[in-house]
């Protein structure tokens, strides 16, 4: 049983973790040359012996399957394949056990999806927690995997308010960032309005990004406003300080993808 010992660095099966589990089990028992007998071509015991020895070396696969899958789960689960009497019988007990388990597990992540926010998270914490809870969901229902760009609707939409004309102004682009090239932009927006005259993307400039399609408020700055002169000379500097981010930004764009390709 010395080649089994391996099985010993696999976290044991309980209530909360089967598809990891499952995944690291299919590994090891592919590894082991034990699949077969579990899943695979040879899940039923030979009808008689023949000269090559079949049966015996069926046994012995089996065994080892068996022994692999009742030493990697919790005692509390072991009742449910005690009296399995092949690998096949006894995994398969475990995926129907499961699937109902993870079809109301699916259900609260999917919940916890739709009310996902940023609230006090940095944008690095934010993105992490969604794409957490999206790659959960996709090992949960494989047949309908959540991909990138439904992730980042999913993220933009959970942001903090003051992130909307920022995110007007990119969806404006006809060359979309990937989510990577979008965290790592966002993770620098706050730097950003640092250095276009350290201007706050919240209150007035927040409502009127978010009415604007690319963050067109010339005739908002150059117009005037209800504010005192301080406030127009303030909107007039952020807005050449503006045009000379957005040309940074798409800049910066084409240096990281020069970098990935």
């Amino acid at each position: 049983m010395s080649d089994l010992q391996i099985v010993g660095g696999i976290k044991k099966l309980n209530n909360q973790n089967y598809t990891t589990w499952s995944t690291c089990m299919m590994s090891f028992m592919q590894g082991q040359d034990l699949w077969e007998v579990v899943n695979g071509t040879e899940v039923k015991q030979p009808e008689a012996e023949d000269t090559n020895g079949v049966l015996r070396k069926w046994k012995i696969k089996a065994g080892k399957a068996m022994f692999a899958l009742k030493t990697t789960i919790e005692e509390d689960l072991l009742e449910h394949i005690r009296d399995a009497k092949t690998p096949k019988e006894a995994w398969d007990t475990f995926a129907t056990l499961f699937s109902k388990k993870n079809d109301t597990k699916l259900q609260l992540l999917e919940n916890e999806l739709l009310s996902v926010a940023q609230r006090d998270m940095t944008v690095a914490q934010y993105f992490n927690k969604v794409k957490s809870i999206c790659r959960e969901i996709s090992e949960l229902d494989p047949q309908a995997p959540i991909g990138e760009t439904r992730m980042k609707r999913i993220i933009i939409h959970g942001l903090r308010p003051e992130y909307r004309g920022f995110i007007a102004a990119v969806q404006g682009w006809p060359n979309q960032p990937s989510l990577i090239e979008f965290e790592n932009l966002l993770a620098g927006q706050k730097a950003m309005a640092m250095q276009m005259g350290g201007v706050s993307l919240r209150g007035e400039e927040e409502a009127l990004y978010a009415n604007k399609n690319r963050w067109d408020f010339r005739q908002y700055a150059v117009g005037g406003s209800k504010t005192n002169g301080d406030k127009n000379i303030l909107q007039r500097n952020f807005l050449i300080s503006f045009e000379n981010a957005e040309y940074a930004i798409n800049s910066h764009v084409l240096t990281l993808r020069s970098k990935t390709a």
